[in-house]
């Protein structure tokens, strides 16, 4: 019996795809789900100029739809397909293959990006378990992104450093100029993506030890976590970051910075979040200083996260009673709404050690409880701020001037330049 024989009787949604032999010395799949895509070629040839690692990498792309797809949206899959076919014959190796999945009328309640990332995942599973691999890498991939040469090589070389590796989050980084797009669109992906790595870093310097960017297209995974973890899920948006924070919450988490993924910054009506749905948003409401979390949220969740070895072994009365008066009043008044304290209870029931307080607190406050935790302190304590205003506070308190800067794209920069360095 292979490793992945039971997740694959239980979670595969379709059999096998690809019935080509597996390579015994395949260690990468790249998965790339594709849903009305007019280039598609163009995120296969970024993926083909890479610089090959010692092992054989397969690209698997899923071209789906829902069971209620438009006429438009199937006549540009099968446009999709002709194409990538095409281009795929006379593009081959003995390093890289590309393979496509066509995978039409998906059930509606289902049919997503979450579900068809979920199909090409579990193929890559099976061509792992085929061979054996455990510690086969599984890379989220988008047909609307490019990356850099060292794109694979990279890959390879974090987890030959780190072979118990779980999971890894790829450096990301949209354009902010060219020929393509209109300068709105530049300027509003960069007051987008200043956004997300904002979150991300408040989060991370509160002290939550789950702060990482969790996007789609730069991830990647190996196949026994993927397993251990159920899998990828079926929501049609918002799938890598449920996905991710379940991979984050194993541990041995790490960031590749010395390559990166190029997500395209183009507006997208398709999901109900996510970059392609904010930069539809930024376009129609004309939005040119974007709003986002409070870092005052921040600051009060950081004295929280600070004293967190101060709740292990305590009863619930010593906490209400003496510690909680201790902590802002946004924090108290959402810890007390949240009914908080039956999970500390709870978690000290449970925990012989300091160490297993902290992962148990941590999963209990962990990156969805956060994001509740800022929905209802706006809701109820605070207004949303810009998102200039936001990023300088928190480069202030990380030690970074921030003098004469004003423009979303010097602050991304910034930003860009810390993530690299830290």
């Amino acid at each position: 019996m292979s490793f992945a024989d039971k997740y694959l009787k239980k979670q595969q949604v379709f059999p096998d795809y690809i019935s080509s032999d597996v390579p015994d010395n395949l260690g990468l799949v790249v998965t790339i789900p594709c849903f009305d895509e007019p280039d598609l070629v163009s995120s296969l040839k970024a993926l083909w100029l890479c610089d090959r690692p010692n092992f054989k990498v397969e690209v698997i792309v899923i071209v789906n739809s829902g069971e209620q797809a438009s006429d438009e949206v199937l006549s540009q899959n099968a446009k999709t397909i002709a194409d990538a076919q095409e281009w795929m014959s006379l593009h081959e190796d003995e390093k890289l293959k590309f393979f496509l999945i066509h995978q039409p009328s998906l059930p509606k309640k289902t049919a997503g990006v979450g579900l068809a990332r979920k199909i090409a995942m579990d193929e890559a599973v099976s061509r792992f378990n085929k061979i054996g691999k455990s510690n086969g890498i599984i890379t989220g991939y988008d047909a609307d992104s490019s990356c850099d040469a060292n794109y694979f090589t990279e890959i390879e070389m974090l987890f030959k450093k780190y072979p118990k590796a779980n999971g890894v989050n790829i450096f990301y980084e949209h354009p902010l100029e060219g020929n393509e797009f209109s300068e709105l669109i530049y300027n509003s992906i960069a007051q987008y993506e200043l956004y997300l790595r904002y979150y991300m870093l408040a989060m991370r310097f509160s002290g939550h030890p789950h702060a990482y960017h969790t996007v789609g297209s730069s991830f990647s995974v190996s196949a026994e976590a993927y397993i251990k973890q159920g899998g990828m899920n079926r929501r049609q948006a918002g799938e890598d970051f449920y996905f991710l924070q379940k991979i984050i919450a194993l541990g041995k988490f790490y960031e590749i910075k010395h390559t990166r993924v190029i997500p395209s910054p183009r507006t997208s009506d398709r999901v109900p979040f996510g970059t392609g749905k904010a930069m539809s948003t930024f376009l129609n409401e004309g939005i040119s200083n974007y709003k986002n979390y409070n870092y005052a949220a921040f600051r009060d969740l950081k004295i929280l996260f600070d004293n967190v070895d101060d709740f292990f072994g305590v009863d619930q009365d010593t906490f209400i009673n003496k510690l909680i008066v201790e902590l802002p009043g946004p924090v108290r008044s959402y810890l007390k709404e949240d009914n908080f304290f039956e999970s500390l209870d709870e978690i000290n029931r449970n925990c012989a050690s300091i160490d297993a307080f902290r992962k148990k607190f941590f999963g209990a406050f962990n990156a969805f409880k956060v994001l509740k935790y800022l929905n209802n302190v706006h809701e109820q304590f605070m207004e949303e701020e810009s998102v200039i205003v936001s990023a300088k506070l928190l480069l202030k308190d990380l030690g970074i001037a921030t003098k004469g800067i004003y423009s979303a794209k010097e602050l991304l920069e910034i930003y860009r330049d810390y993530e690299r360095t830290h």
